[in-house]
């Protein structure tokens, strides 16, 4: 049932189509662990076996591991940025002030006790049976390797780890606020990944992930009244019950025996993550599709009502996520109450599990729909977080629209709003900012999931909603299980729209260039002794972002039409996206041009109103200039 899970990997392969370059490759690890959890003093010891395979052209002489749990000691990178940064998270820090009345960031990290504090050590470093040189740095590891490893070959890596779960500070940790003991996060030495850009050994100071495709084979031994889920398949589930063994299966386990050994195996992913606690309900619920959802949540009379809920909406989201992306390539699932708000892991989420419904239900499509957008289509989130925050942000927004009593013209106009309040605060930074070099945290987030975000529900705009939709699902088809980058998703936008797309790319994400389009005038046209018989309509750009224009016309008499002028450098012309409005192409806008006019073949006292993009899909950030109301009947 699992070795069809274990998709080889591409080797060293030129491929054809849908590449980064001419010739894709990636790195292979395939992790082998077992660890010792002690649930008194929150530390554990494992031993790791990782066979590393060079997929590139380089000769590796050394190699990074990350030790993320380092982060959470006072004094770390983490901590010092907590202290630094304007607007720090608030589940981190918070402001006070001193009594010289100094406004400060007090840092949680800063006040972690030696018990408190997360630590990975790592000890006993070998490269194929022989001792290597190690050295820790703050959350990464540094290692020289023995023996060079050259392209195509593979090396057996073999360490030892001691670990202290913190105090839950963010995403992992021990005891949130809503009491989970267990929150198993980047826990684990994890091989920083190698690409065709290089290493990305970065330090773990706020943000983003970015991981290595293989195949996890880890044991877990813990107190036998814990309930574990997380990455991977159980192998063990009738040994182990707790809510997993086959129907008709009673597991019974000896009271003399105070631990037991969790087996997974996770085929194909780029990490691993687990929860656990005493006090875990576990429901299941197997969908249309064959995927089984499990649902790990506090005994709490409070919100157990809301969970069991949650999980038919959760199967919805699945089906939904499957016709509008792509097929879900594993068997299950699995909703795990803990961290600190949500965060996406491989086959697994982890959230906060005592909100309301709807806001609950929005939690998890968020987080479900990350294994899409970054746990199959694994763009690198440092380097461009906008990829997977703001295009799982639009499938989110769209099912949510989906399960809407009410269906709204613009399910993405949350993004639109954020998104200009950003521009208009003065702090915007380009989306091509490393995730943590971001000024203020409140402009990381709208940029990476407002404007990101819209980067897709603005080629609605561009390309219309069928092309869009077939870009999602061929960009799935040709990226699954790798790592797409910023030019990816344009190369596919421009394959199945055939427009010219790169100075799209370019203005939206390498730059800070607003859209401003307006209407400057409306005057008469050419007129006889008797009667105009024309309107001239006046239009000016003035951001420096290009768009075509859409351009909706209303009449006093109750008619519609609508006027689309191209954009010259896109060479494309959209479909009529209101088919039942009579629409007139135009003559294309280039961009060096930053008037344009054109002319209604109806006098003006006939028209009502005219509006730039009537559908609010074009990120335009002054609308006050896009519409004039004529109503000059008299």
């Amino acid at each position: 049932m699992i070795n069809k899970f274990f998709i080889p990997l591409l080797l060293i392969a030129c491929l054809k189509v849908a590449a980064q370059s001419d010739c894709y490759w990636q790195q292979k690890a395939d992790y082998k662990m077992e660890v010792n959890m002690d649930v008194k003093s929150y530390q554990y010891d494992g031993k790791q076996e990782l066979l590393y395979t060079n997929n590139s052209n380089d000769t590796l002489k050394r190699v990074y591991y990350h030790l993320y749990n380092n982060a959470f000691q006072p004094g770390s990178e983490m901590d010092a940025r907590l202290q630094s940064i304007p607007d720090p998270d608030a589940r981190m820090a918070e402001k006070i002030k001193t009594s010289e009345g100094k406004e400060i960031n007090k840092s949680r990290i800063s006040q972690l006790k030696p018990d408190e504090i997360g630590f990975l050590k790592i000890s006993n470093f070998k490269q194929d049976g022989v001792t290597a040189a190690a050295k820790e740095v703050g959350t990464i590891l540094e290692v020289d390797l023995v023996k060079p490893l050259l392209p195509g070959k593979s090396t057996l890596l073999t360490l030892d780890f001691n670990g202290q779960v913190p105090v839950q500070i963010r995403r992992s940790g021990r005891n949130n606020k809503e009491g989970v003991e267990l929150s198993m996060a980047q826990w684990y030495p994890k091989i920083a990944e190698f690409d065709f850009e290089g290493w990305h050994a970065d330090p773990y100071i706020a943000r983003e992930f970015h991981g290595v495709w293989g195949n996890f084979d880890v044991k877990i031994t813990i107190d036998k009244n814990y309930v574990l889920g997380g990455t991977g398949y159980l192998q063990n589930k009738n040994e182990i019950g707790h809510g997993y063994a086959d129907d008709g299966v009673k597991v019974v386990i000896p009271k003399k025996q105070k631990t037991l050994t969790w087996h997974f195996l996770a085929p194909n992913v780029h990490d691993f993550t687990w929860g656990a606690d005493k006090d875990y309900l576990h429901d299941k619920l197997v969908t249309e599709e064959g995927v089984t959802l499990h649902f790990l949540y506090k005994n709490n009379p409070k919100i157990i009502e809301t969970w069991k809920k949650a999980q038919d909406y959760t199967a919805k989201i699945l089906k939904y996520y499957n016709a509008m992306v792509g097929k879900y390539p594993y068997e299950q699932y699995t909703v795990i109450q803990g961290g600190d708000g949500g965060m996406e892991y491989a086959m697994c989420t982890f959230v906060l599990g005592e909100g309301e419904l709807h806001g609950f239900v929005g939690l998890i499509a968020h987080e479900f729909g990350h294994s899409w957008f970054q746990h199959i289509l694994a763009s690198n989130e440092s380097k461009h977080s906008w990829m997977d925050e703001g295009f799982t942000s639009f499938i989110e927004d769209s099912v949510m629209d989906e399960f809407a009593v009410k269906k709204s013209s613009n399910p993405y106009s949350g993004a639109y709003k954020s998104y200009v309040e950003m521009v208009k605060s003065g702090k915007e930074q380009p989306l091509s900012t490393h995730a943590d070099r971001f000024d203020f945290n409140k402009c990381y987030s709208v940029s990476s999931y407002s404007k990101g975000e819209i980067f897709l529900s603005q080629l609605i705009y561009l390309v219309g909603k069928d092309n869009l939709m077939k870009t999602l699902r061929r960009y799935f088809d040709d990226f699954k299980f790798k790592h797409p980058t910023p030019n990816d998703i344009k190369r596919t936008a421009e394959r199945v729209s055939g427009a010219n797309l790169d100075w799209y790319l370019t203005d939206w994400t390498q730059t800070t260039n607003t859209i401003d389009y307006g209407i400057t005038d409306v005057v008469d046209g050419d007129s006889t002794y008797l009667e105009t018989k024309n309107t001239k309509v006046i239009l000016e750009r003035k951001g420096r972002m290009p768009m075509p224009i859409d351009l909706l016309v209303e009449y006093i008499d109750g008619s519609k039409e609508t006027f689309y002028i191209p954009l010259r450098m896109m060479n494309f012309e959209k479909e009529n996206p209101t088919p039942e409005i009579p629409r007139t192409v135009l003559k294309d806008w280039a961009w060096a041009f930053q008037n344009y006019s054109f002319t209604i073949p109806k006098p003006k006292s006939t028209i009502k109103q005219i509006t730039i993009d009537p559908s609010g899909l074009m990120a335009d950030i002054k609308k006050e200039n896009n519409s004039i109301i004529i109503l000059s009947k008299d």
